[in-house]
């Protein structure tokens, strides 16, 4: 969650406008961890939303995503926290999220109507599809990702050579011990993935191996 939390960062809150703030310098889970510190002292949020991401964050992406970061920082303050993130023609920076905007709406609707409907410590992580119009929803697990090293070497016009990291393919397996849709095959099939999360990581099913390796 807060990189580094034990060595007390310092960070400047500052206005830009009405109800807008800036964190200078800090993470997505530092913006939560200070709003609700400062800004949200004597009164917790109803909802905590973080996103849009530009891009997706699905399969193990999710251990190492700021977006998801964020909404893991809002439950342990026991806030109903959903991170969303949009699937990406990088050939097209700007984009499209009139879906996933439509998506969120929706969700936040729920959310404040009814009630969150996860446990303690767990969060929504939700992936919009790339191109689709039409809203249609799965709940999904997160999938098996393969990786690759793709590093990137490149110089900026003053010949300073920098690194553009993470450009592999979305490629991925499902679980073959798992039933049901992961969050890749929702992408594929043009459906919103909207996955629960929980901040629990612990391999139990290893813990006796362990036990008995030690």
């Amino acid at each position: 969650m807060r990189p580094f939390a034990d060595a007390d960062p310092s960070f400047e809150l500052f206005s830009v406008e009405d109800d807008f703030y800036k964190l200078d310098d800090g993470t997505p889970s530092d913006c939560i961890y200070l709003a609700l510190h400062s800004i949200f002292e004597e009164r917790k949020p109803d909802l905590i939303i973080s996103g849009i991401n530009k891009g997706s964050n699905m399969g193990e992406d999710i251990t190492y995503s700021g977006t998801a970061a964020a909404a893991m920082e809002g439950v342990l303050h026991g806030v109903p926290s959903i991170a969303i993130s949009q699937v990406m023609d990088f050939t097209q920076p700007m984009g499209d999220f009139a879906l996933a905007k439509t998506a969120i709406r929706t969700l936040a609707s729920k959310v404040l109507e009814g009630g969150f409907p996860l446990r303690h410590r767990e969060f929504l992580n939700v992936n919009i599809p790339y191109g689709v119009d039409t809203l249609e929803w799965c709940v999904t697990y997160a999938g098996y990702r393969y990786y690759a090293n793709d590093a990137h070497l490149h110089r900026n016009p003053r010949g300073m050579e920098y690194y553009w990291l993470g450009l592999h393919p979305l490629e991925f397996k499902a679980r073959e011990e798992q039933e049901g849709v992961c969050d890749f095959e929702a992408i594929e099939k043009g459906m919103v993935s909207v996955t629960p999360v929980q901040l629990d990581m612990s391999a139990y099913e290893s813990m006796v191996r362990l036990q008995e390796w030690l």
